[in-house]
């Protein structure tokens, strides 16, 4: 009995082990209070039940682990998702989400938790493998408890990051220290956390303690660069985003040695240099987004034909001149292609047609030529943007036909013609059809199935005929644009009511005629419209339904036949803020207007027959165009109350009198003050030319204004137009003028200004016109002393007034605008303006009066192209400065009624773009060269009241002018002037020579010993003039004082020997760089010879595909007559 006894008592440890182990295994299940924490959880979170799906739902019950958004194992809830529950506050560290301790995976992204922190609680949450907390409102400091969570696999605390509101940090804890022990990550996602570090910091970090990483996605998180090499230790990385920081980088070539690569996201990150070519050919890459990135240069490689590449957006990024390979066609997977602004050329390849996965194609804004390809194989097709580029050709029906899930189709601005494919509106889930400034011509097609269509653009074409009727059962129609088209016939408007959902008709610029029968339309039955345009379509009343219209923010019925007065009911349309009534023939404004507030931003009253005060009813006011009208009173004292925020404001081409209010001069923001041709008198404000910073355009043009201009010209000035033409203005030249940097356009002309030449000027490089004419300026013309250039100068006008001296020719070799030959870029065809609101396309138009052919002629537009020189009736002596010959542009040059002597310089045939040459009322002598035969656009020529000499070259331009072209010259001949030459290589008037002895036998030895006599004298003084340098000075001295006597009385000039040697010391540096150049190559010289009759600048083009000047052999020339006004400028607009 002892043995078993003794083996029981052996047992007991056994059991007792036993059972320990056994109570040890029930205790670890999870507690009965699970369902509570769950519950104390919803009851201490703030949330809105009303938008909440999963919270509201927790109720009492025995099987927790199937609410919604819980998961559990083994009774212990493992995943908790309560994203978007629309939950506010409530967790803080003494949360029972904590008491959970088992939670391998928790979401609470997309909830508001109002900029709170993010509780430090989170470590005792050790079995934590996934944690989403992004986009949940958290902001500050993120808690370096996080970095405890040793078994995180996939860590998310993004958010949406906008500048200047709050937004999680990593400060301290730094980066490093965040992640250090999370060797286990997969996924790491900081996007929008301000993390504050450079490119060896971050990179290194990363790279050290996340051996597994494969998703590393840190957008918007103020990081720079460069990239570290060390990130080549991430093997597995798949996903790289890294977007909207400001790297200031260039992108890496070891970036193509990730493998595993997929996704690769770099958008708007200041990336520079050359994007690597190889990076594109990574087998595995399915989207790289390189978009916003301006300065990243590239381009497309040849894709391999097992290439996964979905999704390719370039968007903005610089691939100036590269072409679209023809091996993307190998891209059999590509989903999208999104690389608009990128300045790709060359045709689109074709091989893009076979991409039968395509859903999205944006090409736009590049400059792709060639016909559009067809997408008819990518049946999924949703949109296709090919705007702004240059394609030609005709669309077909074929294009579209099998594009049924089309949804957007963009062809604006191109050259497409042909008429528009009927298949484009049998398309039933298309949305847009947007083919505008293109030329298709025809007419519109039936509508068919378009019966989502909601947007309709096919304004600025060739299209006409009738607008089809059907177009009003298009119910979802939000935007109808048909404007700038030949569309004719009538459009009713009283059919609109079935359009219910239309909010912007444009119909401007047609051959339409608008009708609308009040006694048959319901106001209320319109649809309520935001943008109305029928702009020049025979509208003769103001249709009565736009009372009713409360949303109506843009109003354009310009150009119609509107007479009478303008209803008042227009001023209380409280959502308007865009009004164009301009050119019709309002007369009056219905009152009363007191009282009356309006929103208006935009008021366009011009070229009307309106009368009285100009009305003014708001503060908000950005543009104000009262200009070509019969407003006949002064200007309201206060007015400058009510110009706060004007941008733009015009009392042009009125009749107002009386003085400009100081108060004009509260308007801080106007960038352009017009009130050209009315007769205001007084003085010019002081604080008008103070105005800094915004001015740019101030045209107080034909006034009877008198005093000074105000020298109040401050430090920062803006002004780009100063247009003071005709006026009284006198006193000097104001100096402070010269803080005017941005000048282009200076116009004093016919006024009494009494100054020297304005060297101050110099410096103002962008100027481009340079008026002073009908003045008192006086002295020499040039700047000896200044370095400045005006390279950008293409129109001088300093006629009438008292310059004197010689024209240097240093002065002209400046003047880079004048001097551009045909391949030059000058030559592109714009014209002077400035551009009003950004982006909007409204213009100043600077205009200006030259004197051209003899008449003056007015330019409401100055090509930039035109070049202008008049410095006639002055008192300038001496030669023409063969420097002359180096402007090749000119058009116009007029010298005459000065004092030039000498010969015409032969360096005017190098002026072949000439049309106008006035050299009349000189004392130029010689010869006329026979080289003015190749300007053969010149129409005008004027050579009178000279004293030339010789024959008049015969060839077919110079056949063309008349006698008044050369009278006054008595030593000329010619058939112009009905007289022949003795000899053709004679002057009419010159002496017969005496005959020829050459033949005579015998010397005459008296001769002979006379020049052996002076000879030797000669050759003794001239050893001695060499060797005695006293002696040689003081003859020289002594000449010179005798010519400065004589030469004078004669009508010549005479340097001395120091003003020479003056004139060579400051031209010696530049004579190297100033080379002339031999006679241009004449390559169309016969085609030249062809030319007759008149040829005038509104008659020209540009040959754009040479770069120069052209004329129309057909064109006639309307000259304008001439105007009391000899310089002037005006405006007009382009929107």
């Amino acid at each position: 009995m002892r043995i078993p006894l003794l083996s029981w008592l052996f047992l007991v440890p056994i059991y007792y082990v036993s059972l320990s182990f056994h109570v040890f295994v029930v205790s670890s299940q999870c507690p009965s209070d699970e369902q509570f924490l769950l519950l104390q959880l919803k009851n201490t979170l703030q949330f809105d039940s009303a938008k909440s799906n999963k919270l509201k739902q927790w109720k009492n019950g025995p099987d927790y682990c199937s609410w919604e958004g819980v998961s559990c194992k083994d009774g212990c809830v493992s995943h908790l998702d309560l994203s978007s529950e629309s939950i506010s506050g409530g967790l803080d560290n003494s949360s029972a989400l904590f008491d959970l301790q088992h939670i391998e995976n928790l979401n609470l992204a997309y909830n508001n938790f109002n900029n709170t922190q993010i509780p430090s609680k989170f470590d005792k949450l050790t079995n934590l493998s996934y944690l989403n907390l992004s986009n949940a409102g958290f902001v500050g400091q993120i808690p370096i408890e996080i970095s405890l969570l040793k078994r995180l696999v996939t860590l998310d605390l993004s958010t949406l990051y906008f500048p200047g509101t709050p937004s999680l940090k990593l400060e301290n804890p730094h980066l490093n220290v965040l992640i250090g022990n999370l060797s286990e990550l997969i996924e790491l996602h900081l996007d929008g956390v301000n993390i504050s570090a450079h490119g060896a910091q971050w990179c290194q970090a990363i790279s050290s303690s996340l051996p597994k990483l494969r998703v590393l996605s840190l957008s918007s998180s103020n990081i720079s660069g460069p990239f570290d090499s060390s990130l080549l230790k991430l093997q597995s990385l798949s996903v790289i985003r890294i977007e909207n920081n400001n790297l200031s980088t260039q992108v890496p070539e070891f970036f193509s040695n990730f493998k595993n690569l997929i996704s690769l996201r770099l958008s708007s990150s200041g990336l520079y240099g050359t994007f690597p070519e190889k990076i594109f050919q990574v087998p595995t890459l399915q989207t790289i987004d390189l978009s916003g990135n301006s300065q990243l240069q590239g381009s497309l490689p040849e894709f391999p034909k097992n290439a996964s590449l979905q999704s390719l957006v370039l968007n903005g990024a610089n691939f100036s001149g590269q072409l679209l390979p023809n091996s993307i066609g190998n891209l059999k997977m590509l989903s999208k292609i999104d690389v608009p602004s990128c300045n790709f050329t060359g045709s689109i390849p074709r091989s893009m047609e076979n991409l039968t996965q395509l859903i999205y194609v944006d090409l736009s804004m590049n400059k792709f030529n060639g016909s559009v390809p067809f997408f008819s194989m990518a049946k999924n097709l949703t949109q296709i943007n090919l705007s702004s580029n240059l394609l030609t050709g005709q669309i077909n029906s074929y294009h579209w036909e099998n594009l049924t899930n089309l949804v957007f189709l963009d062809l604006r601005y191109n050259l497409l013609n042909g008429t528009i494919p009927p298949s484009l509106f049998s398309l039933s889930l298309l949305q847009k059809l947007q083919l505008s400034n293109n030329q298709f011509s025809g007419q519109l097609p039936v509508f068919g199935g378009v019966s989502l269509l909601d947007t309709l653009d096919l304004s600025s074409n060739k299209l006409e005929g009738p607008i089809p009727k059907p177009i009003f059962n298009l119910k979802g129609l939000k935007i109808l644009s048909l404007s700038s088209n030949n569309f004719s016939g009538s459009f009713p408007l009283e059919l609109l009511p079935q359009l219910k959902n239309l909010s912007s008709l444009d119909l401007s610029y047609n051959r339409l005629s608008i009708d609308y029968n009040e006694i048959n339309s319901s106001y209320s039955s319109f649809p309520q419209i935001t943008t109305l345009k029928l702009a020049s379509s025979k509208l003769r009343i103001f249709p009565n339904f736009l009372r009713k219209q409360s949303k109506l923010s843009t109003l354009d019925l310009s150009q119609n036949q509107i007479s009478g007065g303008i209803p008042n009911w227009i001023w209380k349309l409280s959502t308007l803020s865009q009004l164009n009534l301009s050119c019709n023939s309002l007369v009056t404004l219905e009152g009363p207007l007191l009282n009356v507030t309006s929103s208006l931003s935009v008021l366009d009253l011009h070229s009307n027959q309106l009368k009285g005060q100009i009305p003014l009813f708001s503060q908000l006011s950005v543009y104000l165009d009262y200009s070509r009208n019969n407003f006949n009173s002064s200007i309201r004292t206060d007015i400058g109350d009510f110009l706060s925020n004007t941008i733009f404001f015009s009392l042009s081409s009125n009749k107002f009198q009386g003085i400009i209010p100081e108060s004009i001069c509260n308007a801080q923001n106007l960038q352009v003050l017009d009130v050209s041709n009315n007769s205001l008198s007084g003085l010019i404000p002081k604080c008008l030319t103070a105005i800094s910073g915004t001015l740019a355009v101030l045209n107080l043009r034909r006034n009877n204004l008198s005093g000074t201009v105000p020298d109040k010209f401050p430090e920062h000035c803006s002004l780009k137009t100063l247009d003071l033409n005709g006026n009284q203005i006198g006193g000097q030249f104001p100096k402070s003028l010269a803080n005017c940097t941005m000048l282009e356009v200076l116009n004093l002309g016919n006024n009494q200004i009494a100054d020297t030449f304005p060297c101050l000027l110099k410096n103002i490089s962008t100027l481009r016109v340079l008026v002073l004419r009908s003045n008192k300026f006086y002295g020499r013309l040039g700047c000896p002393n200044t370095h400045g250039n005006w390279s950008m100068l293409q129109i001088v006008d300093i006629a009438l007034n008292n310059f004197s001296g010689e024209i240097r020719g240093k002065c002209l070799r400046t003047w880079g605008a004048m001097m551009g030959d045909e391949d030059d870029d000058q030559s592109k065809l714009n014209h002077l303006r400035f551009e009003i609101l950004k982006f909007t396309g409204v213009y100043y138009q600077d205009a200006i009066t030259v004197t051209n052919k003899g008449l003056e002629m007015e330019f409401v537009k100055i090509l930039t192209v035109f070049t202008s020189i008049d410095i006639s009736s002055n008192n300038f002596s001496g030669s023409i400065p063969k420097e002359v010959g180096q402007l090749k542009s000119l058009y116009v040059l007029n010298l005459s009624s000065n004092a030039f002597t000498g010969a015409i310089p032969t360096s005017l045939s190098k002026l072949r773009q000439l049309e106008s040459l006035d050299l009349s009322n000189n004392k130029l002598g010689g010869e006329i060269p026979a080289e003015l035969a190749k300007l053969t656009f010149l129409s005008f020529l004027n050579l009178s009241n000279n004293q030339l000499v010789g024959k008049i070259p015969s060839n077919a331009q110079f056949s063309t002018f008349s006698a008044a072209s050369f009278t006054g010259n008595k030593g000329l001949c010619g058939i112009q002037l009905n007289n022949t030459c003795n000899n053709p290589s004679e002057p009419a008037d010159a002496p017969q020579k005496a005959p020829n002895k050459a033949s005579e036998i015998g010397f005459d030895w008296q001769s002979i010993y006379t020049g052996v006599g002076f000879g030797v004298g000669a050759g003794v003084i001239v050893i001695l003039l060499i060797l005695w340098e006293e002696g040689r000075n003081w003859l020289e001295d002594s000449i010179d004082r005798i010519l400065l006597v004589i030469l004078p009385m004669m009508g010549f000039t005479y340097k001395t020997r120091d003003e020479w040697n003056e004139e060579e010391e400051e031209d010696f540096e530049e004579e190297s760089a100033y080379i002339m150049e031999d006679s241009d190559t004449d390559e169309n010289e016969s085609e030249d010879k062809g030319f007759r009759g008149t040829y005038c600048v509104f008659c020209s083009k540009l040959d754009m595909s040479r770069k120069r000047a052209i004329h129309d052999p057909s064109c006639t020339c309307h000259l304008s007559p001439p105007i009391s006004s000899s310089s002037s400028s005006s405006y007009s607009f382009s929107p």
